[in-house]
């Protein structure tokens, strides 16, 4: 069975550059999802979310933009999937600002909305006040009948707003799970710019849903995509794939959208199942891919590497296999083991070699993320656990400092999606770091956890008792 987009009411906002969509999306989502910014075409992928009131909201970039510094071909993608929203949509939120007056971009994008033949409801943002109201008139040419007069930055009518397209779209469909009563896996896409995750996301969903550009920077904002998929015997999964934008290193932000591109990215870790670090295969691992890699540990998400663009050694070796290399097989593993020297605080995480250009081994992305996703929530056995840390320090004693040693009386799991054990020893001080990462190590080992960050929450003799 192929990967399909989650079936479910979906509303889209549409309008020209600037018109206030982006915070009409924060307004009804309820969160501040999309970047706002008065800088015209920071919205260029669909950004979704759901509302309350159960559909799917989708934020597009403005149709026409006329920017010189946004490369053409750029424009011209990010309004293909513009137009891709609209396709999927039930029903169509025409936008337009109160304060600029009626333009013949409007104009335009009405018949184009209107050629849609989905039902539009018209918005006029940007009336603060009752004083405004009387700007309606500059719109009734575009023969909309009675618009909602609204104001995104006040909340101005945004109930009434609700309240009409609850009418339109009919009662909040079932929770969609997309998989036999799991919810899904939401995995995160995390690289630096450039390297193919939006080309990944593509992929996996068999189609160009994501803008996709050689210009380093064209994702933005943190994008949602819903993804369900069968087995080979035939149980369903179902998936959240979230592009988010490529981050780099804070020195080289060239803008605040930049800036607050890499908080929603952060974010979008924060609030994952599994996060995917994305490297390029002609890159390798750099100083900023560490920095990401400590970003997710340090969140305690699950991680997985992906290597994309090995189509390009694969054609390599089918030619002439390059010089010191047996054949790709060992030219793999050497990439492998070069990745894991420069990310060896990594726990023990799968590396996986793709292509999101002939999609080369892409379904593994999601056979590993499935797993990860098990063995983050997999309970870990009491009696088991302290019989294994009892035997590893027995057979690997902790140093000696100040005249004691490290010793643990008891251990037990406290939480999972990270793993948090909390150990009951005689001093919390006493347990030194490389300490730390060797029973981490053993744990990883022994419980099939890779991939999953594991904590140590310390409780000394002078405190056990007083813990409840």
């Amino acid at each position: 069975m192929s990967p399909a987009l989650s079936t479910q009411h979906s509303v889209a906002l549409v309008g020209r550059p600037n018109v206030g969509k982006s915070r009409l999306f924060n307004r009804l989502v309820g969160k501040r999802l999309a970047i706002v910014h008065g800088q015209p075409g920071v919205t260029r992928d669909v950004k979704t979310a759901e509302v309350e009131e159960g559909f799917m909201l989708m934020d597009t970039g403005g149709i026409g933009l006329a920017d010189a510094r946004v490369p053409a071909d750029l424009i011209a993608a990010a309004e293909e999937q513009v137009f891709v929203a609209i396709a999927a949509a039930q029903l169509l939120l025409f936008v337009v600002d109160g304060q600029a007056g009626l333009t013949a971009l409007d104009e335009l994008i009405a018949e184009q909305l209107r050629s849609a033949g989905k039902p539009i409801i018209f918005l006029i943002n940007k009336i603060d006040t009752a004083a405004h109201e009387d700007r309606a008139d500059d719109f009734s040419q575009l023969g909309f009948g009675m618009p909602h007069m609204i104001s995104a930055e006040q909340g101005r009518g945004i109930q009434g707003l609700r309240d009409s397209i609850v009418e339109v779209l009919g009662p909040k469909p079932k929770a969609d799970t997309g998989s036999e009563g799991e919810a899904r896996t939401k995995i995160t896409f995390v690289g630096r710019p450039n390297v193919g995750k939006s080309s990944l996301c593509n992929r996996l969903l068999e189609s160009k849903r994501l803008v996709v550009s050689e210009v380093p920077g064209t994702t933005r904002d943190s994008v949602e995509l819903d993804l369900d998929f069968a087995d080979e015997d035939g149980s369903k999964r179902g998936f959240r794939l979230v592009d988010t934008a490529g981050v780099r290193r804070r020195a080289k932000m060239s803008s605040s959208v930049e800036y607050f591109s890499s908080l929603r990215s952060q974010k979008a870790i924060e609030q994952s199942d599994v996060a995917f670090l994305v490297l390029d295969a002609f890159e390798g691992v750099t100083t900023q891919d560490k920095n990401l890699a400590g970003e997710i540990i340090e969140a305690g998400r699950s991680i997985a590497v992906v290597v994309n663009k090995w189509d390009y050694a694969l054609e390599q070796f089918s030619s002439q296999p390059l010089s010191g290399y047996e054949d790709e097989s060992d030219f793999r593993s050497q990439f492998e083991l070069a990745v894991r020297k420069e990310l060896f605080f990594l726990p023990k995480s799968p590396i996986l070699f793709v292509s999101a250009l002939t999609g080369y081994c892409i379904n593994t992305l999601l056979e590993t993320a499935h797993l990860l996703r098990q063995r983050a929530l997999r309970p870990l056995p009491t009696a088991r656990l302290n019989s294994l840390i009892h035997s590893s320090m027995q057979q690997r004693s902790p140093r000696v400092i100040q005249g004691k040693r490290f010793k643990v009386y008891y251990a037990v799991q406290t939480k999972t999606h990270p793993h948090n054990i909390r150990l009951f020893c005689n001093r919390e001080a006493k347990l030194e770091a490389p300490y730390r990462r060797y029973l981490e190590r053993v744990f990883i080992k022994n419980f099939d956890l890779g991939g999953c960050p594991i904590r140590f929450s310390l409780v000394g003799k002078e405190k056990r008792f007083s813990v409840r």
